[in-house]
């Protein structure tokens, strides 16, 4: 059982109402899942994205020893290799921006969670509105290509920029949007 005592929405006329358990579990499931979404996404890397991508390094037996070597490329038995993130595969697959998007639903059910009021809205909204803008100037960036994307990549590099032509023909901006017309699958 969850205890609503003090938060309120207020409405359009200004009047106060308080949640109901079901609104705010409602609430805080969106705010939550929505937390979660962008906490996952540092582990599904975008070549959006500042997070680099890694793989299990190959493992070199040496049959004097029969031990394996760790490359020296690697750490912890992984290594880096940035091209994975071309290839859309969890987060990725439901929207190009799964770090920044998920900010959307979080701020919007969080302004209602704090109280919303219109401060509440203009601080969580605000940050939502923000998100959107920004994946959609990240967005005009590679369409345009006017300079480098993430950490590594420059779309004025023939491979880069076909890659990346490659992976915004296969995700979609809004999420969900290539899994409904078929260019991505859930699963």
């Amino acid at each position: 059982s969850i205890n609503v005592d003090v938060d309120v929405d207020a409405d359009a006329d200004g009047a106060i109402r308080i949640l109901t358990e079901e609104e705010y579990a409602l609430y805080l499931a969106i705010a939550s899942t929505s937390f979660a979404a962008s906490i996952a996404s540092v582990f599904n890397a975008s070549p959006l994205g500042l997070m680099p991508s890694f793989q299990k390094a190959d493992d070199n037996i040496s049959s004097s020893t029969m031990t394996a070597e760790i490359p020296s490329n690697s750490v912890l038995g992984l290594e880096r290799n940035d091209n994975l993130k071309f290839d859309p595969r969890g987060l990725t697959r439901i929207t190009r921006h799964p770090l920044i998007l998920p900010v959307v639903p979080w701020g919007i059910s969080t302004s209602i969670l704090t109280g919303g009021r219109v401060a509440d809205f203009a601080l969580f909204g605000g940050l939502s509105l923000y998100a959107i803008a920004g994946c959609a100037c990240q967005d005009l960036r590679i369409i345009r290509r006017e300079g480098s994307v993430g950490t590594i990549f420059r779309p004025a590099a023939e491979d880069v920029r076909l890659s990346l032509d490659r992976f915004y023909a296969s995700t979609s901006f809004v999420p969900f949007a290539a899994v409904l017309d078929g260019r991505q699958a859930v699963g």
